[in-house]
């Protein structure tokens, strides 16, 4: 899809659109937050016209950056987070490498087996992550239900080790740490569908940050943002 289409009818420029995209889904800001600091630059915009394109393009975001990420190992720590919606918790499974590269992520309305199983099928489709040797999870009893499922029907090695130990985790809940701080000033979402478009938008910012992406390195943020505009083909 060409620039032109893909920003088409929304009367600001491209550049000003992703700025509060990238904003919005890397740091602790609300809506009306960006609102103001687009006012202070002399751009009149409604924090529902930043809700809008955030919807939108989180999700594009997400699947541009994809081709682009940097293999990760075969050591797994996976684990769920509590996320608001509608005044209701949902589960948001995410899993990370030993290094702290997040693989992938999946929100769930449910946390049982076959929540797992569909995240654990997720994460094995993503063409930056390798088959793992070791799957490091909680005590949830819903975990070793899921990896025999998959080894039963060969979506996983039968070699594949299950270690149920907390402290081995504490890589993927210092990692939640960082989704919670960005999604906290928003106030819990109005919808299911509204938080899995803009998690997408997170999570991809977030391996954005960690240095993920083939070519751009996590301390240099200048190319981080001229590798967000490339991919929406605004710059060659």
């Amino acid at each position: 899809m060409s620039p032109s289409s893909l920003f088409k009818w929304r009367h600001f420029l491209p550049e000003i659109i992703l700025l509060n995209l990238r904003w919005y889904c890397r740091y602790s800001l609300s809506l009306r937050n960006l609102e103001e600091m687009m006012a202070e630059r002399g751009v009149k915009v409604d924090h529902s016209t930043i809700n809008r394109w955030v919807l939108k393009y989180a999700p594009e975001l997400d699947k541009r950056i994809r081709p682009h990420l940097k293999p990760t190992n075969d050591s797994w720590k996976v684990d769920e987070t509590y996320i608001q919606i509608k005044g209701e918790w949902k589960y948001l499974y995410r899993a990370v490498d030993s290094q702290g590269n997040t693989l992938d992520f999946l929100l769930s309305a449910s946390r049982d087996g076959k929540a797992a199983a569909r995240f654990f099928r997720k994460v094995l489709k993503a063409s930056h992550v390798s088959q793992p040797r070791v799957i490091n999870v909680d005590k949830n009893a819903a975990y070793p239900v899921a990896i025999e499922r998959l080894k039963s029907d060969q979506t996983l090695a039968a070699q594949t080790e299950l270690r149920q130990v907390k402290y081995l985790n504490n890589l993927i809940e210092q990692d939640h740490r960082n989704i919670k701080r960005i999604v906290k000033p928003m106030l819990g979402f109005k919808s299911f569908n509204s938080a899995r478009q803009t998690l997408r938008g997170i999570e991809a910012m977030n391996m954005i940050r960690k240095g993920q992406i083939q070519g751009v390195e996590r301390s240099d943020v200048r190319s981080q943002v001229e590798f967000v505009s490339r991919i929406f083909g605004l710059v060659a």
